[in-house]
Parts: C-alpha cells; sequence; structure tokens
C-alpha cells in the first residue's frame, strides 16, 4: 500500500491506497502539537493497515516551517568570509515600501557572537584571490564547538561560482567534530549572498530537529521494507535521507501536495487552467496554475508580509499566497474596533470553544456553529463532539462589543474569513495580470468548500469543482500522486550573442545533468528519469528575470535562437513589452529530474441514477443573509452520478461541508465529484 500522510494545524490526516485492489482508505485525527509524530504514529495505528502491508510512506510535514516561526531551531554556528560576518544582519539596502513607517528587518537567526570570519576570498568568476587558512578554519569551529552550538554553516563569498574554499573547510570541521554541518553551495547554487546566506543558515537552523523528528518516525513505522518519502516544496517527493540533510527543502511540503492533487483532478476532468484553494484549520493557501503546469520560484520568503520582508529562502517552490484564515482563526477585535478573523488561531490545542477542551475565544468553527451552517452532530462524522453551548459563549463576546445578535456576529465572523479567503485568490489571480473567471476553483481543506460558493460569487467563477476525495484529506491524497523530483540550478551569466553561448549551454546543461543522474543512482532510485532544462533569462542590463523552458539534447545555434525567440514572448506575457534585438543573457541554469510514478484514479460511479432524495437528511435552520432559513441537508456520500441540488442547500461529507448558495446549483459527475456552477 501506498500511504499518504499530511500533518496539520489541527488534524493529521491519511490516506492509503492498495495497489492491486484499488481500495481507498482515509483516516483524520487531531494533530499533537507538543510532538507531532505521536500524531502520525496514531494515525497509522487507526489506519489499521498492518505494517507488513506498508510499501511506500509520503509524509508532507510543518515541523520545519514551525520551528523557524516559532523561532524553536537550534543554536547556529556561521563560519564566513572575512569582512561578511553582518550580511545576515545589513540584509537588503532597498525597501520594498519605502514610507512604510512600520517596516521591520527580521532579526537574525544567528546572533553575531556566533558568526565567525576566515580570511579567504573567492572572485565573482570563480577565481581564487586568497586560499583557505587551515588553521583559522580549526580556531574558528573549536570557538563555536565551545559555544556550545548543535548545527554550524560554512557559507562563503561567491561559493555558488567555485565552491573549492568552503568545501575544503567543510572536510576540516568534519575532521573535528560530529555536529551537523551544512555547506551553503550544497544547499543552494544562486547568486545573491544575503539570500544564500539566509538559506544555508536556515537550513542548518532546522536540520537536527526535521533529522530526529523523521528518524522517529522511521523508527516506530518501518517494517524493514517501507521506502519512506518526503514531499518537498517544489512538488515531488525525495527519501528521507535527503530531506533531513537538506530540510529547508521541505518547507512547504504539505501546502503544496493539495496544489499537486487539484492538478490530478483537473487533468482526469479536462480543466486546464484552475486556481487551487486549500482552506485549512489555520491557514488559506491560494495557488494558479495554468496549463496544468504550476510555477516554480526559488523566491520564497518566511513570514513576509505589509511591514515585514521576510527571511528569503533560496529553493525551488510551487508559488502559492497564504493567509491566516482557518477553521481555528480566532476573531478578535482590534484597538480602533474593527473585527478581524486571524491570523491567531486556537490550532487543535485547545481547539476552537465548542470543542469544549478550555478554549474561550471565539473562533470561525465557533461562528459556523451559532449560524447553523455546521452541525455539530457531523463532525468527522460524528467522532468530534461539538457544544454549541460554548460557541454561543464565545461569539456573544464579539456580539457583546458591537452590540448586536449572537447570530449577526457569527455571520460577521464568516463574511471576514470569506473576504480573506477571496483576497488570497486575488493575489495569485487578478494583482497578477490573471482573470479568475478564466480559470475552474478546485477548493479542498476542511473549510475550502465552505468558503468557495461565496468566493464564486464575489469574483464571478464560473465553476467550482469539490473533489470526490474527502476534502479533508485531499492534501494526503495529493502525496500519492507525486513524483520524485530533484532539481539543480546554477548561477552562470552567460551573454546569448557570444561566441561561444552554445558551447557554454550545452556545457553547463551537460554537467548538471550528470549532477541530477547521480543524485537519483546514489538512492537507489532505477528507470528512466525524465530531465527537463530551464533558464532564468534577462535582457542585458535588466535586473528582474524571466524562467524559460530549453530544449533537451545537444544544442545548436538555432536550438539557442528558438529560445530566445522563447523569452520574447514570455517577457511580453509578463511584462507587456518585448525587446527584439536587444542582447539576452542567462543568469541561471535549472536542470530538475523527474521520476514518474504511477497516478491515482479516480473511479467511476454506476450510471445508475439515484435520487437525490435518498441522500437527504434533515432540513436545518440556518442564518444567513440577515435571517434564518431553512435549508435541506443531504449526505454528500450518497449522492448518485448525475444528481443535481438546487441552492441553497448543505451537503455533509465526513471531512468537511459543502455550501450550496442561492442561484447556484451542484451536479454531481461521474467520479462523484461535486461541481458548482449558477443556475443558469
Amino acid at each position: 500500500m501506498r500511504v499518504g500522510i499530511d500533518i496539520g494545524g489541527a488534524f493529521t490526516d491519511l490516506v492509503a491506497y492498495d495497489d492491486s485492489t484499488k481500495e481507498l482508505k482515509w483516516v483524520k485525527v487531531e494533530s499533537t502539537p507538543r510532538d507531532l509524530s505521536a500524531g502520525v504514529i496514531e494515525c497509522v495505528k487507526r489506519s489499521g493497515i498492518p505494517p507488513l502491508e506498508i510499501g511506500h510512506i509520503i509524509h508532507g510535514q510543518t515541523v520545519v516551517i514551525n520551528a523557524i516561526i516559532e523561532r524553536k531551531g537550534v543554536k547556529v554556528g556561521l563560519i564566513t568570509t572575512k569582512g561578511h560576518r553582518d550580511v545576515l544582519e545589513l540584509q537588503r539596502a532597498n525597501r520594498r515600501d519605502m514610507y512604510n513607517f512600520r517596516y521591520k528587518k527580521p532579526e537574525p537567526l544567528v546572533p553575531r557572537y556566533l558568526r565567525l570570519e576566515i580570511d579567504e576570498r573567492v572572485m565573482a568568476d570563480g577565481t581564487v584571490l586568497k586560499e583557505l587558512e587551515e588553521e583559522e578554519v580549526v580556531e574558528a569551529a573549536e570557538r563555536l564547538l565551545k559555544e556550545g552550538v548543535e548545527a554550524l554553516c560554512i557559507a562563503f563569498l561567491n561559493s555558488y561560482a567555485n565552491p573549492d574554499n568552503e568545501r575544503r573547510a567543510g572536510e576540516i570541521v568534519r575532521g573535528m567534530t560530529t555536529v551537523p554541518l551544512v555547506l551553503s553551495h550544497e544547499v543552494t547554487r544562486e547568486w545573491r549572498e544575503y539570500e544564500r546566506f539566509s538559506t544555508a543558515t536556515l537550513n542548518a537552523y532546522v536540520l537536527p530537529i526535521l533529522d530526529r523528528y523523521l528518524g522517529r518516525l522511521q523508527d516506530a513505522l518501518s517494517n524493514g521494507g517501507t521506502t519512506f518519502m518526503a514531499m518537498v516544496s517544489n512538488g515531488g517527493m525525495v527519501p528521507f535521507e535527503y530531506a533531513r540533510k537538506f530540510p529547508i527543502y521541505t518547507i512547504e511540503s504539505g501546502p503544496i501536495a493539495g496544489v499537486i492533487g487539484a492538478i490530478g483532478v483537473a487533468s482526469i476532468i479536462g480543466e486546464k487552467n484552475i486556481i487551487a484553494l486549500d482552506g485549512g484549520s489555520t491557514t488559506t493557501k491560494a495557488s494558479l496554475v495554468e496549463g496544468l503546469t504550476p510555477e516554480v520560484t526559488t523566491e520564497y520568503y518566511v513570514e513576509r508580509d505589509r511591514f515585514r520582508p521576510g527571511y528569503p529562502v533560496m529553493v525551488p517552490v510551487i508559488r502559492t499566497v497564504e493567509v491566516g484564515n482557518g477553521g481555528t482563526s480566532i476573531a478578535w477585535i482590534d484597538p480602533v474596533g474593527r473585527v478581524k478573523v486571524g491570523p491567531r488561531a486556537a490550532g487543535a490545542d485547545p481547539g476552537p470553544a465548542c470543542y469544549g477542551r478550555g478554549g474561550e475565544d471565539p473562533t470561525l468553527t465557533d461562528a459556523y456553529v451559532v449560524t447553523g451552517l455546521l452541525n455539530p452532530k457531523y463532525l468527522l462524522g460524528g467522532e468530534l463532539l461539538i457544544h454549541r453551548d460554548l460557541a454561543v459563549r464565545a461569539v456573544k463576546k464579539i456580539a457583546d462589543r458591537l452590540n448586536v445578535s449572537v447570530e449577526e456576529a457569527a455571520e460577521g465572523i464568516i463574511k471576514l474569513a470569506n473576504d480573506n479567503a477571496a483576497y488570497a485568490i486575488s493575489l495569485v489571480s487578478i494583482q497578477r495580470g490573471y482573470d479568475p473567471r478564466d480559470f475552474t476553483l478546485i477548493a479542498y481543506g476542511g473549510s475550502g468548500p465552505m468558503f468557495a460558493p461565496f468566493i464564486a460569487e464575489e469574483l464571478e467563477i464560473r465553476r467550482i469543482v469539490i473533489p470526490s476525495i474527502p476534502p479533508g484529506v485531499f492534501s494526503a491524497w495529493g502525496m500519492l500522486n507525486t513524483d520524485i523530483v530533484h532539481s539543480t540550478i546554477q548561477t552562470y551569466i552567460t551573454r546569448l550573442d557570444s561566441p561561444d553561448a552554445v558551447e557554454t549551454m550545452n556545457r553547463v546543461y551537460g554537467e548538471l545533468e550528470e549532477e541530477i543522474l547521480e543524485v537519483f543512482k546514489s538512492e537507489g532510485i532505477e528507470g528512466p528519469i525524465i530531465l527537463e532544462r530551464y533558464a532564468d533569462m534577462r535582457y542585458y542590463g535588466q535586473e528582474h528575470t524571466v524562467r524559460v523552458p530549453v530544449k533537451s539534447g545537444g544544442l545548436s545555434r538555432e536550438d539557442v535562437d528558438a529560445t530566445i525567440e522563447g523569452f520574447h514572448e514570455a517577457h511580453e506575457r509578463e511584462y507587456e513589452f518585448k525587446l527584439v534585438g536587444d542582447p539576452v543573457e542567462i543568469v541561471n541554469f535549472q536542470v530538475i529530474g523527474v521520476k514518474k510514478v504511477r497516478k491515482l484514479e479516480l473511479s467511476e460511479l454506476p450510471e445508475d441514477e439515484l435520487d437525490p432524495e435518498e441522500a437527504f437528511l434533515a432540513e436545518r435552520s440556518v442564518y444567513i443573509n440577515g435571517g434564518y432559513e431553512t435549508l435541506p441537508v443531504y449526505d454528500r456520500t450518497k449522492l448518485g452520478r448525475g444528481a443535481t441540488i438546487r441552492g441553497p442547500a448543505i451537503l455533509e461529507d465526513p471531512t468537511a461541508t459543502i455550501i450550496v448558495l442561492h442561484a447556484q446549483e451542484a451536479v454531481v459527475d461521474r467520479y462523484g465529484n461535486i461541481i458548482i456552477g449558477r443556475v443558469r
């Protein structure tokens, strides 16, 4: 069996697929923030799958991102080039918003006394200007070890161009200690020293934590023949051993799995352009995918918002937007009397007030319970007991401050949460020049199917798809459709009008492809590997780049000219202009190696159309649009192929509640997906 496990802020999900019987099984348990591995192990136990039947475990986790956000990483020592110990402190001289008086730089996660210098120097073209003094390396390492560092990082200037000095320093340090060591050129070989230093030190900051965590899981779940794979942020998966060495590559592993799952569903039902909406327990994530190809970027920042630039992480990440808005998000009133929802969340412990575990703050889930949109007897299929009186008491705090009824306050909280989710959609579409009406919205997660109908009305999105896979465990299902992916990027600035451009491109791509194939070989992964080439290109003299695909195999002058033409077209798409005839150069060469896995198929429902009334559960009084209405409630799992439900209505799934609004209609397609659109 293939088993996908996803950790969320409130729940840990498991989806298992039997390759021989095509049987799908899922389990959802509450996350265990104090020890996340306990929730994962409990998930496997509850599944009832005999350990010997588990062939593969694919895991997406929040350990890395949480360790950074909560400042719970380890004590790191940094060894760098003389004159550059303060790169992490100085950061960037330019600011995104120079008139923002609340702008604040992030504090370096490595304090100054743990940043030491070595008198060595490599030039930007890779020339070694000053050789390494080995005695200085020994002295610096000894000083840091005496300070009790739990991880070491070596990041030398321009080591992306020539890592010889950095590599030799690493050999010296590894001969002195078993403390985990990170070399910056092994993590990323892109230029920009601050971003590269930040990425390497963050990798060191979380390395021992993820190493211990994944080690515990392997020890607890291994049957001797289990293959353990970790989701990485570029949409692929890698062996645990790789993730334990480069944990920073897994920083957005959970949310990315949902995007891969959404692409899988879209390809089955014939959709090309989608917006994936993941409404979770603490956050809402959105990603726009054009032509079923997700956009991968290496410009990612932890904790970036209006007032903070965030910590740069220069690793491949599928472009997503995340806002602090989910089922356990707390509703509160700011100093000037405005109601806000999120980003603070109750999480799994203590959880929303209605859980009855000591939570007192009103949350979005409490608001759903008060309005009747959420059935307090049916959360997690009835497994999770909900107390409506506690939800009312919590929401009443907001109602009393605003001098409105509890129901009005609850509906206001819901509308604000819907606006937050719609904002996430607009960030990946409207603000980047895309019209959301040209895309199909695929909504999943515990709260995604509740947000989606309201978002569709506001942004005029014509078509919503709620997958047949239980929405609350959809990201875990997405992991089972993930390929094994390794990628490498090398900064090597190359003018494409130079006489040796063709030779340079063939040489650099050849070296990178050999490197990727060697990684797969070292992991014992056999079979055909698909190699994809990309180039980050720009007009000579520009700052920004555009990523362009490059033909595989030996390149000719004609192929290079075709690449230039592709760049002109891509630049015009992105920036509305092109400069045909101006010199063009490659900044970064990228190669992606992909080992395909067999994708899961959605089972077709029987053609015998079932009467929707057979799925009818009851009628429920719901507070919506400023008053109470009686809405029919249906069991989503009993709706047959072709069943049509006119809104307003509620469809209950064991892991999520689906809302169909006035003037909307829900139709069950042949795979069991719920398709929601406006009534014609």
